[in-house]
């Protein structure tokens, strides 16, 4: 099954939805955000001059996720995002470096400003129903540790959770039963469930007042990712249900964003800025 690892993951994010002036029907975003892992090779090399180029850009919200930022100086990341004028709403951390050492978890993200640990993938041993059912306990074990510390939790899926169903049961609709809505909240990576043949409306619908977050990516007629407004999916017609959903962070996320990489994220920005719904 493909996942982030292998580079083939899609995401679908947004800011909050604000009324444009004048227009009681048309909504716009609010701060766009962009899920680093989508520029990780220039990150990883030089963090402050990325951050400074996503910041002209026009990105007032990153996530965290790869590039080696879990080694690297939170203070001084920090420092940049506040020089920059970047928040850092949430941040990618993986589900054995949560068990392995909570605490330094909790310390990363609060350094960066975090007030969301996002859980953002599931390697191979857990996308099974025993595998899964192994794990899930510590889900909500992640989210109330989280809790008392002054975090929230959230799930990012591909597409595996939704096509993988053991007995009849998909691993997302397990996962969802499994755990507390109160905790655990869901990061929908829109692309993949759309690329796993799921409806994102009704998606979105079915789950409204618990998803934290939106990953965005477009997809192009052969089903690969592409940046925003270069693909074929209806993200005004997704967006305009976020009266009902109430989804607050949207990060632009390409996982096979070309190189030299600054040119696809602002094409992600520039079309969801000048996208009305």
């Amino acid at each position: 099954m493909i996942d982030r690892r292998s580079l083939m993951g899609a995401g679908l994010g947004l800011g909050a939805a604000a009324l444009v002036p004048g227009s009681a029907q048309a909504a716009q975003l609010g701060a766009i955000g962009l899920q680093l892992y989508t520029i990780r090779e220039l990150f990883s090399a030089d963090p402050v001059k990325t951050l400074e180029a996503v910041a002209k850009i026009g990105y007032r919200e990153i996530e965290y996720g790869g590039g080696g930022y879990d080694a690297m100086d939170h203070a001084m990341l920090r420092r940049t995002q506040d020089r920059l004028g970047l928040k850092a709403p949430s941040v990618h951390i993986g589900y054995d470096a949560l068990l392995g050492d909570f605490d330094k978890c909790v310390t990363m993200a609060k350094t960066l400003g975090a007030d969301t640990v996002v859980l953002p993938y599931m390697t191979d041993e857990h996308r099974t129903e025993a595998g899964l059912n192994a794990a899930l306990p510590n889900f909500n074990r992640f989210a109330e540790g989280l809790k008392k510390a002054g975090l929230a939790f959230a799930y990012h899926n591909h597409d595996f959770e939704f096509t993988k169903k053991p007995g009849g049961v998909s691993l997302y609709e397990r996962m969802l039963k499994a755990t507390d809505p109160a905790l655990v909240k869901l990061e929908i990576d829109l692309y993949w469930a759309i690329h796993a043949g799921e409806d994102a409306a009704a998606l979105i619908r079915r789950h409204a007042g618990r998803i934290y977050a939106y990953h965005v990516k477009d997809a192009r007629a052969d089903g690969r990712m592409t940046a925003v407004g270069a693909g074929r999916i209806d993200f005004a017609a997704l967006f305009k249900l976020n009266r009902l959903a109430g989804v607050k962070h949207f990060y632009v996320e390409n996982d096979q964003a070309p190189a030299p990489y600054l040119p696809d994220i602002t094409t992600s920005y520039r079309t969801l800025r000048a996208l009305r719904f």
